[in-house]
């Protein structure tokens, strides 16, 4: 054969990853966070709802680079997930998880500023 190199076709080793179907998490909104939106310029809205639904309808529990378990931290709302997303990351969408019920409640929406966390009209930080 010219032009084509041989393979050995005894050292070939095949991988084969089997994934059940991915679990869709249904998200529900605490009446608060409609408060905390207040808060963000009206241009980011759109921004958080499609990258809230594309981060959290499935795998929501997974730790990611921009999503993280609240181990040990005094954070708002006994929250125990941080999502941040939005243009330098300024935005963290707070959230717990219920596996069984497969739901994820978003608890509160800030935004982070510098060292401040703004959620609603609260203050975090300094």
């Amino acid at each position: 054969m010219i032009g084509q190199a041989s393979v050995d076709t005894t050292r070939i080793a095949t991988i084969i990853l089997v994934m059940g179907p991915a679990r869709r998490f249904a998200l529900i909104f605490a009446p608060e966070v409609v408060l905390d939106l207040r808060a963000v310029e009206r241009k980011y809205h759109s921004l958080l709802r499609r990258e809230i639904a594309a981060q959290l309808k499935s795998n929501p529990q997974v730790e990611a680079r921009n999503r993280k378990a609240l181990v040990d931290l005094p954070e708002p709302y006994d929250a125990h997930w941080e999502l941040r997303l939005g243009p330098k990351n300024r935005f963290r969408v707070f959230y717990e998880v219920d596996e069984e019920a497969l739901v994820v409640t978003i608890l509160a929406i800030g935004v982070k500023d510098r060292d401040v966390l703004r959620i609603g009209r609260e203050e975090y930080g300094r």
